[in-house]
């Protein structure tokens, strides 16, 4: 299983989505997988239930898509929410599933993106419910930071999503061949 990390607009579900093209494996939005379970956005949640409950329905929808993952043996790209990694809970539970036999394959990659290109990005979608102003964001990636700095891998994320998904490749951290669909090349093409 491979872990995305990073704050808001990093690109982990594009990226994640893209990733797991690549592979021929399973794409999981945690944050969808949420919506999807309550039945409210993010968002909503947010203003509705406040942070603490969000984090609690997280942790579980977190548990349940782990459980899942081992029980089928399922080879799985998940897109982790912006702050998932940075509760303590939550990256026990991933480390613990890691060290398993079937979670054994888990590796944490940190969508690292710069500052400038995160604003821009969350600017302009309105869904963001952490996104108050320039000088909390600031401060609550300051906060994440550590957590983040904790992953298995960082990669730079503030180019093309294609490109990011060729730098997680070329880390050759995921033991098998890659079929490359993007820029013309043809399936069954190694990237180096």
């Amino acid at each position: 299983m491979v872990c995305l990390t990073g704050f808001m607009g990093s690109g982990k579900s594009t990226v994640g989505q893209l990733l797991a093209a690549q592979l021929a494996w399973r794409f999981v939005d945690l944050d969808e997988e949420i919506e999807q379970l309550t039945g409210l956005s993010i968002s909503q949640i947010f203003e509705q239930q406040g942070e603490a409950v969000f984090r609690d329905i997280e942790h579980n929808c977190l548990a349940r898509i782990l459980g899942s993952a081992s029980e089928r043996d399922t080879r799985l790209v998940l897109a982790l929410g912006g702050g998932t990694f940075a509760q303590p809970r939550n990256s026990m539970l991933l480390r613990e599933f890691g060290s398993t036999p079937r979670g054994s394959g888990t590796v944490m990659i940190w969508l690292d993106c710069p500052m400038e290109d995160l604003l821009q990005r969350c600017v302009l979608m309105g869904d963001r419910p952490l996104f108050r102003n320039e000088a909390s964001f600031r401060r609550l990636y300051q906060e994440r930071l550590p957590f983040y700095q904790q992953a298995d891998y960082r990669v730079e994320s503030g180019g093309e999503p294609l490109r990011v998904v060729e730098q997680i490749l070329a880390l050759g951290i995921l033991g098998r061949s890659i079929r490359v669909i993007a820029d013309g090349n043809l399936p069954g093409a190694s990237i180096v």
